[in-house]
């Protein structure tokens, strides 16, 4: 059917941009989007489903609860969640970095004895709001640790403190890999005989976290034997469970290389055969934020330059080449609990716009790569009964959404046919791998075909600098639509007037102890709400008009669900 022509003025569509932009217009920068909605050029998958924290017991808590509802709803039963600290010894108290199930303890002569009630309900706590286990199989419990004596078992370690302070008993090589091998397979046989087969075979199984890095106090084949026992205690209990790793570290190095060819062809520590099984592979990637000049700099280029040989490196074997990869941290830094000047960007509107223009970029090297890309896991969650708007690196704040936590919103409203699109001014994916984005800002577009037909359309407007500086006048035209056009789009911002409790927050006066009317306008001023934008159509092309303030991310989207 021929596009009908609405008759929505150029007038109209001013008017939109002159109460949108501010009253520096001329100041704007112009830029043209352009969207082929008549041709696909591949699938965009959902990646950004992925969460997790230092902190398993805070998933239990009042606001680790809210927050873990507000994830499961982004594509309930699809999103998950990677936790370190699931095994180890303790009562149950969340401190920074650490947390505890006290799943294994012994009797006096050594015999095991097995505790789930409180990794029952962490995982119960997941399930029940849409949100599934990315299972880490870590750290090590008391009883086994081979930690030297006198060693702390857990660390005492705060913000402030040198990092390598979280390293203790934990991190050390269990006394005998059967217990080590048994304690997996008795937690896997349980979690099978609690939720199900079919269940616990849709979750992700991995050992331990950057082996490679702080984490382990060992050399790198003790891990690979580490590695290899879990392995076998969780195909004992379920033949059919997905099982990879090693979620290093960066891309790894030779420890990567290593894990890679002892998968692959090395013998196999805890059944004497050839390689262990892999069904997924895992690395980290973060960025390197610094403080130049009074104010903070972004360090996406370091980011994506350790994704891309993460990619060439997890492909190099040609048996795993094609196997799911999932980025299991993917950050812009390496310690959401840590404080620093550098990090400043948490609270605001960098990390949000810092989110879509990354995850665009990672999207786009995983194509070029040609890369089964199957997550990528942002390493924040929330920090419990701490200070309002702390900075640490978290989606919410005393129950309160972060800006970030809208773009993970806007994502989940893209579809997974990816539709032609470009921006006259998006920095090309090289130049932002090897400069950053520190010239002219970067507003990009992802164009996507939803599975009922909507055009959704993420638009973003990034700059490593967190300074000042004119909106984007955004010009956006779509072709090869089918059928009668719509008069108007639906438009969602996160920007700095816009899904923003931070802002919110400081023009109240930055209270620590809000009362319950101050609670109710900060959740407010955290929720999107949609705008309506006019459509001109004519000769086989809709056009409307936004602007987009820098370090804002908006999705306009064409049709009703």
């Amino acid at each position: 059917m021929p596009m009908v022509t609405h008759i929505v003025s150029a007038a109209m569509i001013a008017a939109v941009m002159a109460g949108a932009a501010p009253a520096a217009a001329q100041e704007a920068r112009p830029v043209a989007i352009t969207v082929d909605a008549g041709r696909t050029t591949g699938t965009l998958p959902p990646v950004w489903r992925f969460f997790g924290a230092d902190e398993p017991n805070y998933a239990t808590m009042k606001d680790g609860r809210k927050l873990l509802l507000s994830l499961g709803k982004l594509r309930k039963g699809d999103v998950y969640f990677r936790a370190h600290n699931l095994l180890n010894t303790g009562d149950g108290t969340p401190a920074f970095k650490w947390g505890s199930t006290n799943v294994y303890t012994e009797t006096k002569d050594g015999k095991p004895v097995y505790d789930w009630t409180v990794v029952d309900r962490i995982i119960d706590t997941y399930l029940a709001r849409g949100v599934r286990p990315y299972l880490q199989i870590g750290f090590m419990p008391e009883a086994m640790s081979t930690a030297p004596s006198g060693t702390p078992y857990q660390h005492g370690w705060r913000p402030g403190f040198d990092y390598n302070a979280i390293i203790s008993g934990w991190a050390y090589p269990p006394k005998s890999y059967d217990k080590w091998r048994d304690l997996v397979y008795q937690w896997t046989r349980h979690n099978v005989e609690r939720y199900g087969r079919a269940e616990v075979e849709r979750w992700y199984f991995e050992v331990w976290n950057e082996a490679n890095g702080a984490y382990w106090e060992a050399p790198r084949e003790e891990f690979y034997k580490l590695h290899d026992y879990a392995v076998d205690g969780v195909r004992r209990a379920l033949p059919t469970a997905r099982v990879g790793g090693p979620d290093s570290a960066g891309a790894g190095g030779a420890f990567m290389d290593g894990f890679l060819h002892h998968v692959t062809s090395g013998t196999n520590h805890a059944t004497g055969k050839t390689g262990t099984p892999t069904d997924f592979l895992a690395f980290h990637a973060k960025g390197q934020p610094s403080f130049v000049d009074g104010h903070v700099r972004m360090g996406i280029a370091t980011h994506l330059k350790e994704v891309d040989r993460g990619f060439v490196k997890v492909t190099a074997i040609p048996t795993l080449a094609t196997k799911p990869v999932v980025i299991g941290e993917s950050d812009p830094e390496g310690c959401a609990a840590c404080p620093g000047p550098e990090n400043a960007y948490r609270n605001g509107t960098m990390y949000s716009s810092y989110t879509a223009a990354s995850f665009a970029r990672i999207w786009e090297l995983a194509a070029r790569r040609r890369v089964n890309l199957e997550g990528v896991l942002s390493w924040s969650f929330e920090f419990e009964n701490q200070p309002w708007f702390a900075g640490y690196r978290q989606l919410a704040t005393n129950g309160v959404a972060l800006p970030v936590l809208n773009v993970f919103r806007l994502f989940a409203q893209l579809g997974t046919e990816r539709l032609a699109a470009e921006s006259d001014a998006q920095v090309p994916l090289d130049i932002v791998m090897t400069q950053g984005v520190r010239g002219a800002p970067d507003v990009g577009t992802i164009a996507t075909r939803t599975s009922d037909g909507r055009i959704a359309v993420l638009i973003w407007h990034y700059h490593d600098d967190d300074v000042a500086g004119p909106p984007a006048a955004i010009r956006l035209s779509l072709r090869g639509l089918k059928g009668t056009a719509p008069a108007s789009a639906t438009l969602w911002r996160v920007d700095g007037d816009h899904a923003n409790a931070y802002a919110a927050w400081k023009a109240m006066g930055a209270p620590q102890s809000p009362n319950q009317s101050q609670y109710a306008q900060l959740e407010s001023a955290s929720e999107m709400r949609s705008e309506m934008l006019p459509i001109a159509t004519g000769g086989g092309v809709a056009t409307t008009a936004l602007s987009l303030p820098r370090q804002g991310v908006a999705l306009v989207v064409l049709g009703t669900r």
